[in-house]
């Protein structure tokens, strides 16, 4: 498309800008009130955005996690592409459903709705809506940890392109398939309906912003905004040193599994000039039947850019800045097929969460050599479990994200218990789980004593345990278990995550970073304990008044405090002399 960009003033693209930002963040609010699972009203595990008639993704509920809302674009443009093969077209009217894992969805639980905005019987965009899902049909309930998925097939229903609604008339067969194949399908559905609600509010606000300004101002409006993100990533980029930088991260995979553990995540960045190449190579091959893998579109390309835009373009810094398709023209990626980053069809993917969140944190570790004070050290990474059972014949289910912890950067400590990277959902308060399921939670507390220590220490991670008031079981998918995050700049690594299983006879048993699903008995309880981000710059220079602070808070003891930071305490105080002393001597 020509671009119409110079036929628009600044101020009137702003203010269009403005009202498509309101529009897809209105979306997301009312998708969180209508949704009935915990997942997207508490987690925010959602997206909502608003696309052009291509694809390219104009505006985005910022709310919203970003690995939610960043594959919109692939979806849309993968359901277009679906149609066009079949020989089928767009039509007013339609609501299009779409959780192809190799068409943009990234794994199968993250459903997507399409509805179409027509003017003048001109397709002209599209409000969707993306949301993870409580179980799709998969082999064991949930949609987490399914980690014995040995192909897509397993890992539940594919919806490619599917019109629940036709030219305004409603597909009630599809409806009936989704409520007679999955084992929550009052949950599920409900959660579907209020995906397509929250669709339809803004493909009504989007035709009557095109109505109020017209349809060529609002198409050189958009043209402009991505010009301008596009012009602000060019510069941003354009302020890097030229060259070569290289990273590695090992994964768990499956640690009970001798030939299916350590796996290798490798990205080279290029910068030169304005733009940036990130290459893949030297990343492990597929796994052809575990579900590790990460489809390129939707987790692969997501984690890269979200990345990419959070370091160079930090809000602190930059204020906000459009998030559109605009922003990703200055980055081009090379994922060698076949690898973890790139796999082909029908390899497993449905675990793909971790995993990407690595390839982001490896992506960091790289700018760490160009950006060294735009960056954190190492995170510690997320872990999800899904909780089920049975109560009165009719299935309950819930999945729970475990947070991690950020490292340390330049002049701030790391965050405690919080979801890094491209994952950015919220925990569920204690009182939503316990008076909607038979689980309590037993323990809420940060882990401490463990963090990466430095000049700016990591973040501490979480100790949280669930116990199961009925029968049930659950399953996970993480990571963490084996390797440290690094620390930067002469900090030190965080620390590792575990996951303890405690019968209801006070038995323990530890468990790997992937699960299966595992029955449960009433009185059983899994215990997380989160991993501690690296820590940023030598120890040795951190501010004895913080390390105090974090003794006086019991975040640290007295001995780590001398061990960690050479910095002595006695009698509730910092000793500064001997604190002199003992960072002399250890220099």
């Amino acid at each position: 498309m020509t671009s119409k960009a110079s036929t628009i003033d600044p101020i009137s693209a702003s203010v269009i800008q403005g009202a498509l930002q309101s529009i897809a963040v209105e979306m997301g609010y009312k998708l969180m009130r209508m949704s009935y699972s915990s997942i997207i009203r508490e987690s925010e595990d959602f997206g909502a955005a608003l696309t052009d008639a291509q694809g390219r993704q104009i505006a985005e509920s910022m709310q919203s996690t970003p690995l939610q809302s960043g594959p919109i674009a692939g979806y849309v443009q993968n359901v277009l592409e679906t149609l066009a093969a079949r020989g089928d077209t767009v039509n007013p009217g339609d609501v299009i459903l779409h959780n192809d894992p190799y068409g943009g969805a990234s794994h199968g639980p993250d459903f997507a709705f399409l509805v179409p905005v027509f003017r003048q019987e001109k397709l002209v965009g599209f409000a969707a809506t993306t949301a993870h899902h409580l179980d799709v049909g998969a082999q064991t309930p949930g949609s987490a940890g399914i980690v014995e998925a040995i192909d897509v097939y397993a890992e539940g229903l594919q919806f490619k392109a599917i019109k629940v609604r036709d030219r305004g008339v409603d597909n009630a067969a599809v409806w009936q398939i989704l409520k007679d194949n999955v084992r929550a399908p009052k949950l599920v559905v409900g959660d579907m309906e209020a995906q397509i609600a929250a669709c339809e509010i803004g493909a009504e606000r989007f035709g009557a912003l095109i109505d109020e300004h017209g349809q060529d101002r609002v198409e050189a409006a958009v043209d402009a905004l991505m010009d301008h993100s596009e012009a602000m990533m060019r510069q941003a980029i354009a302020a890097l040193p030229d060259g070569v930088y290289k990273a590695e991260t090992k994964l768990d995979g499956f640690l009970d599994d001798p030939e299916r553990r350590h796996y290798t995540l490798a990205v080279t960045l290029t910068v030169k000039g304005d733009e940036i190449h990130v290459d893949l190579t030297g990343t492990s091959p597929q796994c052809d039947d575990r579900p590790i893998n990460m489809p390129y579109v939707g987790t692969t390309d997501i984690a890269i850019w979200l990345t990419l835009r959070s370091v160079l373009l930090d809000s602190a810094v930059h204020g906000i800045i459009p998030q559109n398709s605009g922003l990703t023209r200055p980055i081009t990626i090379f994922a060698p097929k076949g690898t973890l980053a790139n796999p082909n069809f029908p390899a497993p993917v449905i675990a793909r969460f971790t995993g990407g969140n690595g390839l982001a944190d490896t992506v960091m570790k790289a700018l760490a050599q160009c950006a060294p004070e735009q960056v954190s050290a190492g995170i510690g990474n997320l872990k999800v479990i899904a909780f089920s059972g049975l109560t009165s014949g009719e299935h309950w289910v819930h999945m729970e994200i475990f947070e991690g912890a950020y490292g340390g950067r330049f002049g701030m400590d790391g965050m405690d218990a919080v979801d890094t990277l491209y994952a950015n959902t919220r925990n569920n308060p204690i009182e939503d789980i316990e008076s909607h399921l038979p689980l309590r939670v037993t323990r809420y507390e940060l882990n401490e004593g463990v963090t990466g220590p430095g000049k700016w220490r990591g973040g501490f991670g979480s100790i949280r345990g669930f116990e199961f008031l009925a029968d049930g079981g659950g399953s996970v998918e993480g990571e963490g278990h084996e390797f440290r995050p690094w620390g930067f700049a002469g900090g030190g690594q965080g620390g590792t995550a575990s996951l303890t299983s405690i019968s209801p006879d006070g038995k323990e048993t530890s468990l790997p970073s992937k699960v299966p699903y595992r029955a449960a008995k009433k009185g059983e309880t899994f215990v997380a304990t989160g991993p501690a981000g690296g820590g940023y710059g030598n120890p040795f220079e951190r501010d004895p008044e913080a390390v105090l602070d974090d003794v006086l808070d019991g975040l640290l003891s007295a001995d780590q405090a001398r061990a960690d930071y050479g910095v002595v305490i006695a009698r509730g105080a910092v000793d500064a002399p001997a604190t002199a002393a003992a960072r002399k001597g250890a220099a």
